[in-house]
């Protein structure tokens, strides 16, 4: 008798411990399910910020102290052309380069005096930087440069020089093409020099040091 009862009392309180198991079982897998992706969904990367190739990346560069607002305001227009590389520019004070090997004198020949080496004196031999103050440099993406990209540039700095609170007075615009890949805007005090990769390799390599 008390064996019969003891079945029906594990009977009657298995569908309850079933049932318990049931819905703990359900709860566990809902959770999961809610906090776990599928197997074929790609796991979202820690941060989902791009980080722009090395080569768009704006140079942070420190001015001088001295460097004039006009130059301020054209090189912050020149990190917005879509045209240059913006980690290639460059704003430096001029330095003369290295003085070549001096003319031989000779004196003009024939009836035309012609020939002649000695044209008068030219720059002071003790000036520092040459003829600008300052030099900008701003090189144009390569593979543009043969379609439009030096002139399309040189017409922007024209305009911002131009059109600042003081504009600056600058020379007649000319219709000649770049040649070989380099262009100059001469503003005075300074220079803006717009050029291809292999132009800046070739004539500013001095620099690059």
């Amino acid at each position: 008798m008390q064996a019969a009862l003891r079945t029906i009392k594990l009977l009657s309180s298995s569908p309850k411990t079933t049932g318990k198991s049931i819905s703990h079982t359900t709860t566990h897998l809902s959770s999961t399910k809610a906090t776990t992706s599928p197997w074929f969904v790609d796991p979202e990367p820690q941060s989902s910020q791009k980080q722009a190739p090395p080569h768009l990346t704006p140079k942070v560069q420190e001015f001088p102290p001295n460097l004039p607002d006009t130059i301020r305001q054209l090189y912050t227009k020149l990190t917005q052309s879509p045209l240059l590389e913006p980690s290639t520019l460059d704003v430096r004070e001029s330095v003369a380069p290295p003085p070549g090997l001096p003319l031989p004198r000779r004196a003009p020949q024939g009836r035309r005096r012609r020939g002649g080496t000695y044209a008068g004196e030219g720059i002071d031999k003790d000036a520092v930087g040459g003829i600008w103050n300052w030099v900008v440099i701003a090189q144009v993406k390569e593979g543009t440069e043969n379609r439009g990209s030096i002139a399309a540039v040189v017409r922007a700095v024209r305009k911002t020089l131009l059109t600042m609170d003081t504009p600056i007075r600058l020379p007649p615009s000319s219709k000649r093409r770049a040649h070989n890949g380099w262009a100059i805007v001469d503003a005075g005090n300074f220079a803006v020099h717009i050029l291809s990769r292999d132009s800046r390799q070739k004539y500013f390599e001095h620099l690059n040091h």
